[in-house]
């Protein structure tokens, strides 16, 4: 291994490297680059390239000792960089530690937030912040996340403990939960880590990010990645990159928050700022689905300058790349921090209206145009509607358009079994995680009761052109009972159900559908390749 590979590339910092590859350092370490050499407001980072992927998880020690010697390097960059010293007591560096492919495979990969905590330095990021609450809030994240990642905990256990500590406190979200009961709640994550994978969390900084490297660099090869790369023929991919960012905090107050944004609707094309924001959140609550989250309206009625400069800096961002973008986002104490951008997925229908609207624009020729949409069928790809009426027994937030008729199944197994004996599948669950992967697969639909247009299992249904529905307030759903309610209404697995991915109207019973070719867009097409045949 030459010296150069064990090296850390760096971003928006004095020194940063000018030409950070994809296929080196990852496609989000390389749009982190962009961003911050366009102007935009980066945090610093570094990054551990992909070519350490593999040798790190067959634990080549040369590889360890290089990625060892990398993250230390990097962090004292990152150090000078901030002002801020990793482990310090008064005014602690604490930092991102996430994947990177040289192409996108949202939620299919780890990240680890806020690694550089312990019982000292969360008391160093109170002075440092004034905000006990963020510094509590953000211990018990730290943990859960490290003791899911590393340790390989089910997240469950902790989703316990904090709904048991939200009923004591008698509050109906965690937003809602004091500093108090967040400190008690970092303790009580404390112990079930121990309890778990008997021992604690490290307090040791530097073995945090070590051991968050390397988890990182493992989920390269976790069930749920492996096959979304084999569904997208992305096998040939190298492996993961490690970017290790300065933390920004969305969970600091009311003028704080996390979210999502594409410059375009991934859903139908149209050409507008589609965005999912929670506010006094971090981005995993945006993108993991557990929560619903809010559009651009909510975010500019309290935020309006923010949502402005989103928008100016979105729209630049896809001038600059001459596509559709999803920013991630977070604005801490009112100011904006862009994470990441990447080429947006988007439904087949979104697609055609997106590839004929930027010809229009002059932003790309018909020939990019046609290579975009080679790998669509467009022979299948229509407006699809349910024929006749009836009256929805719920509504959701659509997340992918169009109309499916199919079995409900509440977990990736039965829809597999209802696929193999022949029929549509409605894949229904309480938040879509990227677990379900294989369950994505085979459903026609999916219908969560919690969760945003923006999640990454959102986002992964769009690409696969899933009609998807999300935060469905009034779906309960029993597991273990292999059923579920809207509201009066029950069901059980094996029944039939209809989702409208276009109005988000939820009907019981398999319904008829019907497809209207969008016969402007095929007549704009056709004459493209007729000019280049010419």
């Amino acid at each position: 291994m030459s010296e150069q590979i064990a090296l850390p590339l760096l971003i928006g910092m004095a020194g940063a490297s000018a030409n950070v590859t994809a296929e080196f350092a990852g496609s989000k370490a390389a749009q982190l680059a962009r961003m911050a050499q366009l102007g935009l407001e980066v945090p610093p980072a570094f990054v551990m390239p992909a070519t350490l992927c593999a040798p790190a998880n067959v634990d080549d020690e040369q590889t360890l000792r290089a990625l060892d010697q990398g993250l230390r390097t990097g962090i004292a960059r990152l150090e000078a960089a901030t002002r801020r010293r990793f482990g310090d007591s008064r005014s602690p560096l604490l930092v991102s530690v996430r994947s990177g492919a040289a192409k996108s495979m949202p939620g299919m990969l780890e990240t680890i937030l806020n690694v550089g905590l312990n019982d000292e330095t969360v008391h160093g990021l109170i002075r440092m912040s004034g905000n006990p609450r963020l510094a509590w809030d953000s211990y018990r994240r730290f943990i859960q996340g490290y003791a899911e990642v590393v340790h390989g905990i089910s997240g469950a256990v902790f989703e316990q403990s904090l709904a048991d500590m939200m009923r004591r406190e008698g509050v109906a979200s965690e937003a809602d939960l004091d500093p108090e009961a967040l400190e008690r709640l970092s303790h009580d994550f404390g112990e079930i880590s121990v309890r778990l994978a008997g021992h604690a969390v490290p307090d040791d900084p530097n073995e945090q990010l070590n051991t968050a490297a390397r988890a990182v660099y493992r989920s390269w090869e976790s069930p749920r990645a492996r096959e979304y790369r084999r569904l997208n023929k992305l096998e040939k991919l190298a492996g993961t990159a490690v970017t290790v960012q300065a933390m920004v905090f969305g969970n600091a107050g009311i003028k704080s928050g996390s979210g999502v944004a594409f410059t375009r609707n991934p859903a139908t094309g149209e050409n507008e700022l589609y965005v999912d924001f929670l506010f006094d959140a971090q981005g995993e609550d945006v993108v993991a689905g557990r929560r619903t989250p809010g559009n651009v309206a909510q975010l500019a009625a309290r935020l309006p300058d923010i949502a402005r400069r989103l928008n100016d800096g979105a729209k630049r961002l896809e001038r600059e790349f001459r596509d559709v973008q999803d920013v991630e986002f977070t604005v801490e104490s009112d100011k904006l921090y862009f994470l990441q951008t990447r080429t947006a997925k988007r439904t087949p229908r979104a697609a055609l209206r997106i590839a004929v609207d930027l010809v229009r624009e002059d932003l790309i020729d018909t020939k990019t145009a046609l290579g975009r949409l080679a790998e669509i069928d467009l022979a299948h790809v229509g407006v699809a509607r349910f024929s006749g009426s009836a009256e929805p027994i719920a509504v959701a937030i659509p997340a992918s358009p169009g109309v499916a008729s199919g079995r409900i199944a509440f977990d990736s197994a039965c829809a597999k079994q209802l696929s193999d004996a022949g029929d549509p599948v409605i894949l229904v669950r309480p938040e879509t995680s990227t677990e379900d992967i294989a369950g994505f697969a085979v459903a026609d639909g999916i219908l969560t009761a919690a969760g945003g247009r923006t999640a990454h299992a959102a986002v992964v249904a769009r690409q696969l052109g899933k009609v998807c529905l999300v935060g469905c307030r009034s779906l309960v759903i029993d597991e273990a009972r292999r059923s579920a309610n809207f509201g009066a209404a029950a069901i059980r697995e094996g029944d039939w159900i209809s989702l409208d991915g276009d109005t988000g109207g939820i009907t019981l019973g398999k319904r008829s559908i019907v497809t209207e070719r969008p016969e402007a867009e095929f007549a704009e097409i056709q004459r493209w390749r007729d000019q280049i045949t010419k």
